[in-house]
């Protein structure tokens, strides 16, 4: 991995033009210091695995065309990889309970918030997504507001930490009977919260009532798919899956309404972006005889399903 947040952190956000340049120069010596460590050459690389969506466009085509170069130079396969797909298989890549099929798996990855259906691998039904904001990106922009500071996610559960999180009543969306999300009204009404409290906003407070709604509204459709679609297992994937009481509530919510059905998380260090999760979804599709032409293009808006 190579972290951008101290740059991001700067602009309160990512900044297209940047992020793409900050790729461009850490890639290379990304890729070099990961053979070092893993004591490998090039002569023992199967396949090279690589997201080409969805994302910002400028930085999947850094990573795409370095995936392309080393492909045609090392004369060894290409593989393209849902960046999706890649937080979900980030679940394989711990010694836990085995993932059971059919998996129902909540992806909440920056501007994703999407409740999948996984039969088996590689088969994804798409049971909702974000109508607007999603998540991680409600996480942010409420950081802002509050003075908080980015990465957004990080920074709220910080601040929340001995607040009271029932002293704002802050708006839920729950869209029923859909499986959708929408947090925009969420946002606004922390907005609103923020200018008519002034200097009187108590920010642990505002910050735990916040978390509170997300966490409440994840859990409790992710546990409610599960039941409905029969699933044999839940599991969290992205940047968001790494809010500690976003996983604890998913845990205690199945424990209460379903029967011996696993929570699969990954650590936090494989919730945000890395590389070994990408690796892991393309080590299922090279076992089942998937390749890429080097004609891959990017898909920004690439969908799981």
């Amino acid at each position: 991995m190579a972290s951008q947040d101290d740059v991001h952190r700067e602009t309160g956000g990512v900044v297209p033009e940047i992020a793409s340049r900050l790729h461009l120069r850490a890639i290379g010596p990304v890729v070099a210091r990961a053979l070092t460590d893993a004591g490998r050459d090039w002569s023992t690389i199967d396949v090279v695995a690589v997201t080409h969506g969805p994302g910002l466009a400028g930085a999947l085509l850094v990573g795409l065309n370095t995936a392309k170069a080393l492909s045609f130079a090392q004369d060894i396969p290409l593989l393209g990889v849902n960046h999706l797909e890649g937080h979900v298989y980030a679940n394989w890549l711990v010694e836990q309970v085995e993932p059971r099929f059919p998996l129902v798996c909540l992806i909440v990855s920056g501007g994703h918030s999407d409740l999948v259906l996984m039969r088996d691998h590689g088969e994804y039904v798409r049971l909702g997504h974000t109508l607007d904001d999603a998540a991680g990106e409600a996480f942010d922009k409420a950081a802002r507001m509050m003075g908080l500071g980015y990465p957004g996610g990080p920074a709220v559960q910080q601040a929340a930490e001995g607040g009271d999180p029932t002293r704002y009543p802050l708006p839920r969306a729950w869209l029923r009977p859909s499986w959708d999300f929408s947090f925009s009204g969420l946002k606004t009404a922390v907005l609103r919260t923020v200018r008519e409290a002034g200097d009187g906003v108590v920010v642990p407070d505002l910050a735990a009532s916040f978390q509170e709604a997300i966490v409440d509204v994840l859990a409790t459709k992710t546990v409610g798919a599960a039941r409905e679609h029969g699933a044999r297992s839940i599991a969290l994937a992205g940047g968001v899956a790494a809010n500690l009481p976003l996983r604890a509530r998913v845990q205690q919510l199945s424990e209460r309404q379903l029967d011996d059905v696993p929570v699969l998380i990954p650590p936090v260090r494989l919730c945000t972006d890395n590389a070994a999760m990408i690796a892991a979804a393309g080590h299922f599709r090279f076992e089942a005889g998937e390749r890429s032409a080097l004609d891959l293009d990017v898909s920004p808006v690439l969908p799981i399903a």
